[in-house]
Formats: C-alpha cells, structure tokens, sequence
C-alpha cells in the first residue's frame, strides 16, 4: 500500500508540474512581440572607430550584408518584418530614402529608439549594437529594396 500512495503522490506532483508550466505558455505567447537587444559578431567588417560616421561605409559590401542579413533578423525582423517587408506592425525599412539622407534617419532612429508619450515602440540599439553592426544592418536593408 505503501508504494501505491508514492506512486500516486508522485504521479499527482508531476501532473501539477505540468500543468504550471503549461499554464505559462499563455504568457509566453504574449511576451513574443518584446525586443531584447541582440548583440553582433562583427568579425571581418573593418573596424570604425569610437566616433560615429555619417554615412554607410559598407554600402554594398557582401560581407556586411550577410552579417547585417543575421543582425537584422535577430533585433529588426520582429517587428519591421521577414526581409524587411512590413506585416504593419512597424515602418517598412524599404521606404526609407537612400544614401546619407536615409544613413542619418537610420542612425538616429536605431541608436536612441522610438518613445511617444512614454511608450517604447523600439528600444533604443545604441549600448547593445556597435556602429559596425548597425550599418551593416542598414547595408542589408538598402541590399533588400535595391533588389525590387
């Protein structure tokens, strides 16, 4: 009798456990659409320095493409969309203007993020990616729409 109640409790204790962590997957569904800052691997882009420039230096560069294809994919895609076409849950990056116009938007808006009235609607880049990783994300952004 003694071996039917611990198997029984047992049986009983790994049922709620399941069922705990089943009930939270709910709130995982939920959190989905939150952006946790990714770092880069930036291994084999030209190193740029402290200061920031002011134009892409990688436009163009295959390199900085695949690195800023992967980037991308890890901070942007969930939000701005698969190969950087829009669902309408943020701006479509292919519309951004080209050359040092769309670089100093781009910058801008990745650095120091999105607030309007006190919500976050994307987290500011600037401590998470370097400017390496940056403009190789936007490299691969101007790569997508130069392609239509």
């Amino acid at each position: 009798m003694t071996f039917f109640l611990r198997t029984a409790s047992a049986l009983a204790i790994a049922g709620l456990a399941a069922f705990a962590g089943a009930s939270a997957l709910p709130t995982a569904a939920v959190a989905h659409g939150d952006v946790t800052p990714q770092a880069v691997d930036v291994t084999g882009l030209v190193p740029l320095g402290d200061e920031w420039v002011e134009e892409n230096p990688y436009r163009g560069d295959a390199k900085a493409i695949e690195i800023g294809a992967s980037a991308y994919n890890q901070n942007c895609a969930r939000c701005h969309g698969l190969e950087v076409i829009s669902g309408g849950v943020a701006p479509d990056l292919r519309y951004l203007p080209q050359g040092m116009e769309g670089d100093e938007w781009f910058v801008m808006r990745v650095r120091n993020g999105v607030v309007r009235n006190g919500m976050t609607y994307m987290p500011a880049f600037e401590e998470t990616l370097s400017q390496e990783a940056l403009w190789a994300i936007r490299a691969y952004v101007e790569e997508q729409y130069t392609e239509e």
